[in-house]
């Protein structure tokens, strides 16, 4: 997942009183010899509100209501009830005995039994009636949606007060208020409500989200913000098998495989909603993967789910979360309709898991109310709107809230709106704001023109050698319909200045029509990939490239105009066509593009002009996009894409040397295989009919830097194969540390395993190895090349290696054998 501006903001806090509640109890469970009882039992006594005990032993409860008792129980031990004398009652130590009698019927100790465990069977129960629960006993279905999102600093205390960081910000710690889930204490910085109108069908297998209302503190309309927070989020429903949070997949504990992922304990039953309910509780068998720990009531008719607590175990392989702690409440409407009415959803980011450490929770509270049932809607209505903003939903009055909103705000929500929008007065916050937006963009604001990238800055190749670039965009909100930007550039070792410029304008939000031109001339390492757009400013990795492996002064001089228009009529289905002339020719003296223009092969030109009409279209279903803008940027949650792009080059026109047609083709699919982690299957093909010179050939892209470039060969020089027709084929997967995990002195790292293998097979027309005169051999990967690679990622959570093998070819001259790529990047 990327990290953006809001979420850098959060960590650039980090590294910088009890309100309400009447019962409070924090603590540690331990047995005889002082050894913490990870997953115990503790409720409040008389009551249906308990916790679970993390792998530590540690649990913090805490209630409205006024209670006098806790009862703490684990499998194997003797039921504890512990006195309280106040309200608040934290650091107690409780130590449990080891049971002397059996008070039930079955007990169970460490893994439970798969065989006569009365859990098991009701389990067995639930399978068989998922289906037939809740909305799914509905032709179609419709209700209103209130969702809360907010955002705390949490362990907060005098020294993080005192900090320099919040000098001119003290005002803000008087909203300081402790968590129900932790009891840890809180500051609010971001709150968001929002109000919806769900329709499903589940004979068309459609849903639709219609939003009403939308509110935020401080930030309203930052369409990047709200984006971001809500993918952090994304819906899910306990009874699938596994289910998706922060990129990762979590086996259920309704699984049909959780037998073998979680214990099972049958530990009460009891009257709920005047039906009767079990209790049961789950926790994992193995360290270290993606499971839950807590428990949860169902019913002993329909076996529908009436309540269910459920914490992420801190072992689990996911970066920068502490916890995730989830809670599921379901009301009986008959009797066999239980329905969703209340979901909320906290994690804790941080930087470390260490009980102590600091961090940021996350919350999503989601109530539903107002079901009705079998309305059939027709088929259009929930086609998706491409590019629709209606301005009204972020203006909504306070009146309207107030008569609208499921649930009251307390007082203390209502002081944290008034706070947050007064923190955006506040020069030092409006500081770190922008410092943020800096680190989180690459761009640096000024007025309504941004500077950057920065990180584009400083480049190296052994044509320009050290280059400097400085560029910038025009940037007035993130829902621009238009935006000019350009870049300049210098390389001291060529003593040359380069620079592009483009604008786009976006005539028609509804559908996104979008008008757009440029030029561009600059150096470009041709063959970088084999499909890609025709943006005049999109450049090439290689021609900027400060560490690589043997030479690359294989490049070429471009000089690149276009005018194109896009439409996206259907969400996420685009179409783009256009026209571009460019020229182009060697910018090295030890590389050339030299070719022959007579039949009988004596004359040679050394550059190549070339006009060209293209079409493409692009399809990539499930993608998720922030704002409205005649740019948008892409939520990084894997989605499919299918591309493919039609070229004519014209000879004669505008002086143009080739007559041609290209046809390619790009297909990636992401694939979530449960706890085994994520698949990645990528096609491309392609053809060119007409003869072509080396500018013009498909180059199979090598990589020869020290960095893994996914769609290149690691082992792969540029130029080593070219072609003019080509097929490739890769597998790569992640197993997300399945398998480290296993083994007992690797689990503590939370590695994660990379295994891939990829392949090429293209030819070259005679024709066009006949006019070729650039003095480089044309190898074309006839016998299919190949190559595969293992790889180790999340090293200090951040860092990723992969190691690449030739699969053939090996004896052709200054080949790469084996090499080792490496990559940094943010992944929960």
């Amino acid at each position: 997942m990327k990290k953006p501006l809001l979420f850098s903001l959060f960590f650039l806090l980090i590294s910088a009183n009890f309100l309400f509640a009447q019962t409070k109890v924090s603590g540690i469970v331990l047995d005889k010899t002082n050894q913490p009882i990870p997953f115990a039992n503790v409720v409040f006594k008389d009551s249906n509100e308990g916790v679970v005990s993390n792998e530590d032993g540690r649990f913090y409860i805490e209630s409205a209501k006024t209670y006098t008792a806790i009862i703490i129980s684990s499998v194997g031990f003797s039921e504890k009830e512990i006195t309280l004398n106040k309200p608040v009652n934290y650091n107690f130590k409780i130590q449990l005995n080891e049971a002397e009698s059996l008070k039930e019927v079955v007990i169970f100790t460490g893994k439970t039994s798969k065989k006569n465990n009365p859990a098991l069977d009701i389990l067995r129960k639930i399978w068989e009636h998922k289906r037939k629960n809740g909305l799914n006993l509905f032709a179609q279905y419709q209700m209103e949606k209130y969702e809360k999102i907010e955002f705390d600093m949490n362990t907060i205390d005098s020294a993080f007060m005192k900090n320099k960081l919040f000098k001119g910000m003290e005002f803000i710690f008087k909203q300081v208020d402790t968590s129900k889930i932790t009891g840890k204490t809180y500051l609010p910085i971001f709150i968001n409500e929002s109000l919806y109108d769900v329709y499903g069908d589940n004979k068309l297998k459609k849903l639709k989200e219609k939003i009403k209302a939308s509110k935020t503190s401080g930030f309203n309309g930052n369409q990047q913000i709200l984006s971001f927070v809500k993918d952090l989020y994304s819906d899910y429903n306990i009874y699938d098998n596994h289910l998706t949070f922060f990129d990762k997949s979590f086996t259920s504990p309704l699984s049909k495989t959780g037998i073998d992922v979680y214990n099972y304990v049958l530990k009460d039953s009891a009257v709920i909603d005047k039906k009767w309910c079990y209790n049961i509780i789950f926790y994992p068998r193995r360290k270290n993967e993606l499971t839950f720990k807590g428990d949860f009531w169902v019913n002993d008719s329909t076996y529908a789910i009436k309540k269910i607590n459920m914490a992420v175990t801190k072992s689990a392989n996911i970066n920068w979360v502490k916890d995730i702690y989830l809670e599921q409440e379901f009301e009986v409407m008959n009797d066999s309709v239980f329905l969703l009415t209340r979901d909320y959803l906290m994690s804790d980011f941080a930087l470390n898991k260490k009980e102590k450490s600091r961090g940021v929770y996350g919350k999503r509270t989601s109530f539903y109310r107002n079901h009705e049932f079998n309305k059939e809607k027709p088929v259009a209505f929930y086609k998706d709107e491409v590019n629709y903003m209606d301005n009204d939903v972020y203006n909504k009055s306070d009146d309207y809230w107030h008569e609208n909103r499921f649930e009251n705000l307390s007082k203390d929500e209502l002081g944290v709106y008034k706070m947050l929008d007064t923190l955006q007065t506040v020069k030092k916050f409006k500081q770190l704001y922008s410092l943020v937006q800096i680190l989180g963009s690459g761009y640096l604001p000024i007025g309504h023109f941004d500077y950057g990238p920065i990180f584009s800055s400083f480049g190296y190749n052994e044509v320009e050698g050290v280059r400097l670039r400085a560029g910038g965009r025009t940037y007035f909100g993130p829902n621009d319909a238009w935006r000019i930007q350009g870049y300049t550039a210098y390389g001291f070792k060529d003593d040359k200045f380069k620079y592009g410029f483009s604008g786009k304008w976006m005539v028609d939000k509804k559908n996104r029509v979008i008008l757009s031109g440029g030029n561009r001339r600059d150096v470009e390492q041709i063959g970088a990939s084999l499909t890609s757009t025709s943006d005049v400013l999109g450049r090439s990795f290689a021609s900027s490239s400060v560490f690589s492996t043997g030479s690359n002064g294989k490049l070429t001089n471009i000089n690149l105009s276009n005018i194109s228009v896009e439409i996206e009529p259907v969400k996420n289905l685009t179409f783009q066509t256009g026209f571009s002339y460019r020229t182009l020719q060697s910018a090295s003296k030890t590389f050339s593009l030299d070719y022959y223009t007579d039949a009988a092969h004596t004359i040679t030109k050394s550059d190549v002009k070339q006009s060209e009409v293209n079409l493409q279209i692009e399809y990539t279903p499930k993608r998720k996009t922030i704002g409205f803008a005649v740019e948008r940027e892409n939520v990084d949650s894997p989605y499919s894409r299918f591309f493919v792009n039609y070229s004519h080059g014209f000879k004669g026109l505008l002086d143009s040397d080739f007559q041609y047609e290209k046809v390619q083709l790009y297909y990636k699919q992401p694939i979530i295989i449960g706890p085994l982690g994520r698949t990645n299957i990528i096609m491309e093909l392609g053809k060119t009919f007409g003869k072509v010179p080396l500018g013009l050939m498909s180059v199979i892209p090598g990589n020869q830097t020290y960095f893994t470039i996914e769609n290149t060969f690691s082992n792969l020089n540029f130029y080593e194969f070219v072609s003019d027709q080509y097929a490739t084929l890769e597998w790569n997967h992640n197993f997300n540390g399945r398998i480290f995990s296993r083994i007992p002195f690797m689990r503590k790292l939370n590695w994660r395993e990379i295994i891939g293998v990829k392949g090429v097979y293209g030819t070259i027309s005679d024709a066009n190895k006949a006019i070729n005169a650039s003095g480089l051999i044309y190898n074309a990967p006839e016998k299919v090349y190949w190559e595969y690679s293992a790889g180790i990622g999340n090293i200090f959570k951040v860092f990723r290696i992969d190691f690449a093998w030739r699969g053939n070819y090996l004896n052709t001259p200054d080949t790469q054998k084996f090499s080792v790529k490496g990559s940094f990047g943010f992944y929960f």
